[in-house]
């Protein structure tokens, strides 16, 4: 029986680009592939002449040879004549996992080493902590080898070749005109089994324990930023790794100072005569105590900028601003003569006429209201 022209088992034209090739021929794999059809003898011959035509027109020089000779150009050549199960290794992707159970994966065999997961530990600290950086020990728990059998899970000396699979972790048995491999049963991958499993980790070669770390939290510092410590994760399987631990930070808040990133803000009282006449204030930082010059006439809630009296870059230079609000200061109790001097001021302010008499309800307005307007 004389076969079909390879362009024509893909359905493409003589002239298609690689692309072309690979998506005709990833759509028939996935159409005839024997998993999806067992028993159909037709399925697996249409899954074999696919993949017969992918081998050879996938390939420049073996597709140039079959352009100019035919069949005859490509025959005796490697992965043509018969099935050729590399090919497999580009489309494990779209098998749905046929790949792993050909055995064509290509990736860590089952029971192999592994890699040791991933630890995450949340980390309340202080807003000064944060401001000013320190160290901190953390009791971290996780899967750490097991010192009783070093981690192959066997009480007494180390497990045994599985006599299943002879080491391989996987067993071989043909399906078809495939090969088929998958997990060996009895050692589940390992390729050893343990007859004498360790008392103090029961076979599975790591035990749980707490692990004290000392931490170094950067000045500057913020909520959510992530400190990686390498290979202080859990330990690996099998000789495998160990993973990474991840300090999650989380600062507390400050009864006085607002963060916006790197920059603090916070709201000083200050007292009419001041914002009339101007002075100097004292304002809290990080650093202790701050002079602020208040000019003559300053208005209730401006803002003053402090340069470099925020928070420090964690990056470790340089530092935020502190922005400072200002609000009025109103006395909750006067002294007699602060009250009659208030009273004298108040006639002398605007929408006043000549004597207290001659005042409107409407314009009665006292001056700590006057104020409290101004304050909003």
């Amino acid at each position: 029986m004389s076969k079909r022209d390879y362009y024509e088992v893909l359905g493409v034209q003589n002239n298609a680009d690689d692309q072309q090739i690979k998506s005709a021929y990833r759509k028939l794999a996935l159409q005839y592939h024997p998993d999806r059809n067992p028993g159909d003898s037709q399925a697996e011959e249409r899954f074999k002449e696919a993949a017969e035509a992918y081998a050879v027109l996938a390939d420049s020089d073996k597709r140039a040879r079959y352009n100019q000779f035919g069949h005859a150009g490509v025959e005796g050549v490697s992965g043509v004549q018969g099935f050729d199960p590399t090919i497999f290794s580009d489309f494990g992707d779209i098998l749905g996992g046929l790949g792993d159970l050909f055995g064509f994966s290509g990736g860590q065999r089952p029971g192999g080493p592994a890699q040791g997961a991933d630890l995450r530990y949340d980390l309340e600290i202080e807003f000064s902590d944060a401001a000013s950086g320190t160290e901190m020990v953390l009791q971290v728990p996780r899967l750490e080898v097991c010192e009783g059998c070093k981690g192959t899970g066997s009480e007494q000396g180390t497990p045994e070749t599985c006599p299943q699979c002879q080491g391989h972790g996987q067993v071989r048995y043909q399906q078809g005109f495939l090969t088929v491999a998958r997990t060996c049963g009895q050692c589940r991958g390992r390729g050893q089994v343990i007859r004498n499993p360790c008392s103090r980790c029961g076979g599975q070669g790591r035990v749980e324990k707490d692990r004290k770390l000392t931490v170094k939290i950067p000045a500057g510092i913020s909520t959510g930023q992530r400190l990686r410590l390498q290979n202080e994760g859990e330990h690996g399987s099998s000789g495998g790794p160990s993973g990474d631990l991840y300090v999650v930070i989380h600062v507390g808040e400050h009864p006085f100072f607002h963060r916006d990133d790197d920059d603090l803000w916070c709201e000083v009282p200050v007292t009419y005569p001041t914002l009339v006449l101007g002075g100097d204030i004292s304002v809290p930082t990080l650093n202790g105590d701050a002079t602020l010059t208040i000019p003559k006439r300053t208005k209730a809630a401006s803002r003053f900028r402090l340069r470099g009296k925020g928070m420090p870059h964690v990056s470790g230079h340089g530092q935020g601003d502190l922005y400072v609000s200002i609000k009025v200061e109103v006395p909750t109790e006067l002294s007699r003569e602060q009250q009659e001097l208030i009273e004298k001021l108040d006639k002398t302010m605007p929408d006043r006429s000549s004597g207290p008499s001659s005042r409107s309800k409407k314009n009665e307005r006292p001056f700590f209201n006057r104020v409290r307007d101004m304050f909003g």
